[in-house]
């Protein structure tokens, strides 16, 4: 099953996706540091299993998918520091944000090119 390739739905699935990918990593890494218990891992094994899954929705060669989701992956990373770790990005956190969105745009952009 894939999903149409406008815009909107898609910038949203690559959102959820990278969402999926850092709730897998960061609830192991709690527990790791102690601060949650080994209950996380079960949770954390089902995000990242969604992570993939939501990778194969889209419908294009899957290179294209993976580097441009990287783009969406940083700046999605960058918000998740303010709005889950409680540390304001800097002005070179949204500087780099914006370079990975722009090479995310630009492969989106040229991949619908035909290119």
């Amino acid at each position: 099953m894939t999903l149409p390739s406008h815009p909107l739905p898609t910038a949203a699935l690559f959102v959820l996706t990278a969402v999926m990918e850092i709730v897998g990593c960061f609830l192991p890494t709690l527990w790791l540091r102690g601060r949650a218990g080994s209950w996380v891992l079960l949770p954390a094994a089902l995000a990242l299993a969604a992570f993939v899954a939501l990778l194969a929705l889209h419908p294009t060669a899957s290179g294209r998918v993976y580097a441009a989701y990287g783009g969406v992956y940083v700046a999605t990373a960058i918000a998740w520091l303010w709005l889950v770790d409680g540390v304001r990005p800097t002005a070179w956190d949204m500087a780099g944000s914006a370079v990975a969105l722009t090479g995310m745009l630009i492969i989106v952009w040229g991949g619908r090119q035909g290119g």
